[in-house]
């Protein structure tokens, strides 16, 4: 990541914890900073084994809630466990997913179409639609030439 986006994101993630009273922490950062560093979407269990050689007082539990609530506040976005683990998406920014279903890879792509689909009548009179996400699954290229 270029240095100075690097520090815009920083800026950006201290502006957002402080709108929303969270204390900016060694933890949080160090759990945030291992998120946006990564492209493939780890599970808290990938950045709990990342950081506890740097933080030993670190906790699964405290790195769950971590992400947890920067879900909530917008930080991040949740891509679902689709009956595996939760993993995390450091990009909030409106894309799509890949996910294989012999590796677990997951996959960005955009998709300006799958972005304006629109919501079926009954969801609407029934739910407040907040976003729209699509999943493809099926094998990644690897898994396909193996």
């Amino acid at each position: 990541m270029h240095k100075q986006h690097k520090k815009e994101r920083f800026e950006e993630f201290r502006k957002i914890c402080r709108e929303h009273g969270l204390n900016v922490t060694p933890q949080r950062i160090a759990v945030y900073e291992a998120l946006s560093g990564s492209k493939n979407h780890p599970s808290a269990e990938e950045i709990f084994r990342r950081l506890v050689s740097n933080f030993p007082e670190l906790s699964i539990d405290t790195v769950y809630r971590t992400l947890n609530t920067f879900a909530h506040i917008g930080l991040i976005r949740i891509v679902g466990g689709y009956g595996e683990v939760r993993r995390y998406d450091p990009d909030t920014q409106p894309h799509h997913h890949f996910r294989c279903l012999k590796c677990s890879r997951i996959v960005d792509f955009e998709s300006p179409e799958f972005s304006r689909l629109k919501v079926p009548d009954v969801l609407q009179r029934k739910c407040r639609i907040t976003g729209v996400k699509v999943v493809f699954e099926g094998l990644c290229e690897e898994c396909l030439s193996r």
